[in-house]
């Protein structure tokens, strides 16, 4: 069979149509059901095979843009696989069939295989199920309207009725449309898979969510037995620019796997505590905010941040602390570390000591004054003071065991990041911005400087290759917090290069060798380069 290039564009348009309605009504099914998104799916799963190298480029490059972009990425893929997978049909109409099925086969296989959100297996894989079958339906109702017979091979046989709707559509057309075209038949399917696509993703779109802001928002947040100390005055540098000593929830950053925020319904969570202990606990929401809460401020640190990075911030938390829960359940001895589960199957790995040494590690319910955001935990989550999040900050967590680390591993541990991470000795200049342009004279350089649960002692600034100088460090809130500084000098015509660094209560002074995040936090001093004219 000769296939003219006005067929196979055909075939291919046809073969997106009915990809993009399994996608759309997949799509829909999702967010009907509570299944994982076919798109979604898949890209969580490119995220979790991901080799660190990348993951650790994308941290760095696209911050929190990575997760739209490979959302993207995947669509594109499909697009592209859709388009050839049709036109390829317009010939050999049995590809075009497992191409589509394969398409479809990966969803399901990337649902159930992949960390999930729903609440059973059949609903995790349904929209999977679904973008199969619509799909395939699909890609068959277009390959009928050229005149092809999928599962018999070539051509089908054309009925009367067929021949006779062929023929007037062709003589309508003069000789336009491809042999064997059914014209008709094409426009139908193409219109009712686009509807079908279109309205799936927008229907999607539209649901409202399964639990509101105003749910949230509504969660009352009992006043803690325990106050954090007012913030003393002098906390943050007076220089324009600087970070603003608490940061805004909107602000603070959000470094996670997961490509949907997961949105869970407090009246349905539940934190499991089992393990190496004398008594297993389940505690509902209520449960635990029955508990004695404590209200404490802590900056938090991403591992992934590079020296000078952003990803740190201060918030004020309000939480139950953890060595009250795991007193509560009786830990056995032999224990050395808790392991704790996110709604979505991730694991992290923490020391049992860090929990239960004194420092305010907390389950945390809400931040700087109301219940947590949905993307920072809601409705529970980890913090603890001191060490890097990916060893102890589990968001939207569900489940704590106490283990042995010589038992497990952990999501962050099996990717190539050290078992333990306490937050490493850290500064950065955040006025003036690298190449700024300032004028000649006095001039004022102010940044932060960090070393959870053991202070900020000293803060120096180095001009170009001269002595090290102190900055004037702002007042300390807890050891648990950032600190602020600034540095005043005399600017002279030219290009000049500020270095800080910082010493930490231990009296360590933070090392100039520069290395990567991986494997436990980067470490080099953070230095700007200004012109001064």
């Amino acid at each position: 069979m000769t296939v003219t290039k006005r067929r196979r564009m055909v075939g291919a348009v046809g073969g997106l149509l009915a990809a993009g309605a399994g996608l759309g009504l997949g799509e829909l099914a999702a967010g009907l059901a509570g299944g994982t998104s076919p798109v979604v799916g898949v890209a969580t799963h490119l995220v979790d095979l991901a080799p660190g190298p990348a993951k650790d480029w994308a941290v760095k490059n696209l911050g929190t843009a990575d997760k739209p972009i490979l959302i993207g990425v995947v669509l594109l893929a499909v697009t592209v696989f859709a388009l050839l997978a049709g036109a390829i049909g317009a010939s050999i109409p049995r590809v075009a069939v497992v191409m589509t099925v394969f398409l479809g086969l990966l969803a399901i296989l990337a649902a159930a295989t992949g960390r999930t959100l729903a609440a059973n297996h059949f609903v995790q894989v349904l929209p999977g199920i679904i973008t199969l079958l619509v799909a395939t339906a699909g890609i068959v109702w277009v390959q009928r309207s050229l005149n092809l017979n999928p599962f018999g091979g070539g051509r089908r046989r054309k009925t009367a009725a067929t021949e006779g709707s062929n023929q007037l559509a062709q003589g309508k057309l003069q000789g336009d449309a491809p042999a064997g075209f059914d014209r008709r038949g094409f426009l139908v399917s193409a219109l009712a898979l686009g509807a079908a696509g279109v309205g799936g993703l927008v229907g999607s779109r539209l649901l409202p969510d399964a639990v509101s802001e105003a749910t949230r928002m509504g969660i009352k947040i009992p006043t803690p037995a325990s106050r954090a100390l007012g913030v003393p005055a002098g906390v943050s540098a007076d220089v324009a620019g600087v970070s603003r000593f608490m940061t805004p929830n909107k602000q603070f950053y959000r470094v996670d796997t997961l490509l949907t925020v997961p949105k869970i319904d407090p009246r349905n969570w539940e934190l499991r505590v089992h393990g190496m202990v004398d008594h297993e606990l389940r505690l509902n929401l209520a449960d635990l905010l029955g508990r004695r809460l404590i209200e404490r401020d802590i900056t938090l640190t991403c591992v992934s941040n590079e020296v000078g990075g952003p990803y740190v911030g201060n918030a004020r938390w309000i939480g139950v602390p953890i060595a009250d829960i795991l007193r509560e359940a009786g830990v056995q001895a032999g224990a050395d570390a808790v392991r704790s589960t996110s709604v979505d199957g991730l694991t992290i790995g923490t020391p049992l000591q860090a929990l239960t040494d004194g420092r305010d590690a907390i389950f945390a319910v809400a931040m700087n004054g109301e219940p947590l955001p949905f993307e920072h935990g809601f409705p529970v989550r980890m913090v603890v003071p001191g060490l890097y999040g990916y060893v102890s900050a589990t968001k939207w967590v569900v489940d704590v065991e106490v283990t042995r680390f010589e038992d497990f591993s952990a999501y962050w541990t099996d990717r190539g990041w050290s078992v333990e991470a306490p937050i490493k000795t850290s500064s950065r200049i955040d006025v003036p911005k690298g190449f700024a342009r300032i004028k000649a004279g006095p001039a004022v350089a102010a940044g932060v400087a960090w070393a959870q649960h053991r202070g900020i002692e000293k803060v120096e600034v180095q001009v170009d290759d001269g002595p090290w100088q102190p900055a004037t460090l702002a007042a300390e809130d807890t050891i648990d917090t950032w600190r602020q500084w600034t540095f005043r000098w005399n600017a002279t015509p030219g290009n000049h290069k500020l270095t800080v660094r910082a010493t930490d209560a231990d009296g360590y002074v933070q090392t100039a060798d520069r290395v990567a995040p991986r494997p436990n936090g980067s470490s080099g001093l953070h230095n700007t380069v200004v012109m001064v004219e």
